[in-house]
């Protein structure tokens, strides 16, 4: 029975659909663990200066998470990986052990720079929280988060291993036991120790999101010790995560200045902004991230090998999957918006003008998956392909942009009332107050939306025609997804007169059975149309990847 458990862990994914539909199935459950964690956070605290604080603490130390853990991250350390152990498996043993001690030794001092000068770094870039009980508290609560870049980054380090090997099932599953920390945070310690409580939960899911790759590494026998390095080995991976901790550390950034930016609205804004941010980050999570992860060690075989035609290959049918299925999620989701904001965060503080603003927000942000997407899965084939200057350059400018635009659009609100107008009655949310935050996920979307556009003009430009399959698909779609929001949206009308919308269970089922129709008439206009992605899809799950066939762990097939 043991040994039955453990080769569930120990299973090898093989296949791009089977694996990247694994990563999204174990996405989902991470992601509605992750709406639930927003719920409880919701209805105890509201979109108020507390959670407000809970949010603000997150960004120094995810600032330190992205510019030290890309040394040790599945993007970086694959191809490095995959070149060492074919030399030999001591030499991959070594690189192991070389980087392990690197990382571990960097996070220490950086974590330990860091503690000492919170309250200056908190001063100067929260001015929203500059003085007062506030700001004791983001410094406290920033201070104890420092634990959780350091396991977080361990953890990515052990996944780059179990990527390699094709185990995704622990790799999936470790966002979803890293949730359950931060649930068992809010429903145990923060009724005693308020947002202390959550943040402690956060350090124990982040525990947790490491040690559940331990068993695999050991029995691997590639359990990492501390070592001195050799300084030629550190500093070739250094040159090429580089460019990779430019990039990350660029978006992280653009969320800190727009962050900083809503700690000077209106309480709450913080808590609008992640709140929303998150809801739109569940399908991107389950499509672009689970993709592009799934794609990328094949991507670096194919390269690798020197054939670029099934490389490029590969890249455009992930491509068109990504198109395929976020354009109808993006669709559904701005037409359902209210009853999604109000059935997943709707309940004790959170009041009916939060569950409005937020779903504006949301509305805004939904915009962005489909360039996230596209930027994730460009990012990954350059670096499979060892390029890592490109992506670089238009992610920091793409960075670049969001920011600026933040900057102008809110000059031009203030400058222009009935520009704001326009966007709030649109949106419908015009009687609101606070409703100046909606400018950031605004300038979120249109700057992700100027980089992706430079990925493909840049990608295509290489490689001509790539990008004609993906446009076909995705007019496709788009007629399809067009047709399924406006059914989706009559019916809404229609169920108005039928459910209550004073209760969950009235939301729940208007939402729903609205959405049901929706996807019913879009599945049926792409039948109709002969749609190759969705066959495609059946085919996937008609091959069952959960009986994927299960191999031992053996370190020698690395």
């Amino acid at each position: 029975m043991v040994k039955r458990f453990i080769s569930i862990f120990s299973r090898e994914i093989s296949g791009l659909h089977e694996a990247a539909y694994l990563l999204g199935f174990f996405a989902i459950a991470s992601q509605l663990l992750g709406l639930f964690r927003d719920r409880l956070l919701a209805h105890s605290f509201g979109a108020d200066t507390a959670l407000d604080l809970y949010y603000a603490a997150f960004r120094i130390p995810d600032l330190i998470f992205v510019t030290m853990a890309s040394l040790v991250s599945a993007s970086v350390l694959i191809p490095f990986l995959t070149e060492r152990f074919k030399r030999s498996q001591e030499e991959g043993k070594y690189f192991i052990s070389a980087i392990f001690s690197v990382f571990g030794i960097g996070m220490m001092v950086a974590s330990a720079i860091v503690y000492i000068f919170m309250p200056k770094l908190v001063e100067l870039l929260f001015p929203g929280f500059a003085s007062g009980e506030a700001q004791n508290e983001l410094i406290m609560l920033s201070r104890v988060l420092l634990l959780s870049p350091f396991f977080l980054g361990l953890s990515n380090f052990f996944g780059s291993i179990t990527q390699l090997n094709n185990r995704f099932f622990i790799y999936a599953l470790s966002p979803v036991i890293y949730n359950l920390g931060i649930i068992i945070g809010i429903i145990f310690f923060a009724p005693s120790l308020g947002t202390l409580g959550v943040v402690l939960g956060v350090i124990l899911g982040a525990f947790l999101h490491f040690a559940i790759q331990i068993p695999f590494i050991v029995s691997s026998g590639l359990f990492p010790r501390f070592i001195w390095p050799k300084l030629n080995l550190v500093r070739e991976v250094f040159i090429v995560s580089l460019p990779r901790t430019i990039a990350l550390s660029s978006n992280e950034l653009t969320e800190f200045f727009l962050i900083s930016f809503a700690s000077l609205m209106s309480a709450g804004s913080i808590s609008v902004f992640n709140l929303s941010f998150n809801l739109a980050s569940v399908p991107l999570s389950v499509i672009g991230v689970s993709y592009s992860l799934a794609a990328f060690p094949t991507l670096t075989k194919y390269f690798s090998a020197g054939d670029i035609k099934k490389y490029v290959e590969h890249l455009s049918t992930s491509l068109r999957h990504i198109v395929f299925l976020s354009v109808p999620i993006v669709v559904l989701f701005v037409v359902l918006r209210a009853q999604i904001v109000r059935v997943i965060l709707g309940s004790g503080e959170f009041n009916w003008s939060d569950t409005r603003l937020t779903a504006a927000a949301l509305a805004l942000f939904v915009i962005s998956i489909i360039p996230q997407s596209l930027m994730l899965l460009f990012t990954r084939a350059r670096y499979s392909a060892g390029k890592t200057n490109l992506p670089l350059v238009i992610n920091i400018f793409g960075a670049f942009s969001t920011v600026i635009i933040a900057l102008i659009l809110g000059q031009l609100f203030k400058v222009y009332p009935s520009l704001n107008l326009w966007i709030e009655t649109l949106l419908r949310v015009d009687t609101l107050t606070g409703t100046s935050v909606l400018v950031l996920p605004l300038a979120f979307s249109i700057g992700a939306t100027i980089a992706a556009i430079l990925h493909i003009v840049t990608f295509n430009k290489e490689h001509p025609k790539f990008f004609t399959s993906v446009l076909r698909t995705f007019w496709q779609t788009l007629g399809a997804s067009i047709f399924m929001g406006l059914t989706s949206y009559l019916a809404l009308n229609i169920l108005d007169n039928y459910f209550s919308l004073d209760t969950f269970f009235g939301i729940f089922m208007q939402g729903f059975i609205a959405g049901i129709m929706g996807i019913v008439v879009l599945i049926s206009l792409l039948v109709l149309s002969n749609s190759k992605e969705l066959s495609d899809m059946w085919k996937a799950f008609h091959h069952k990847f959960w009986k994927a066939k299960v191999v031992a762990p053996d370190a020698e097939v690395i």
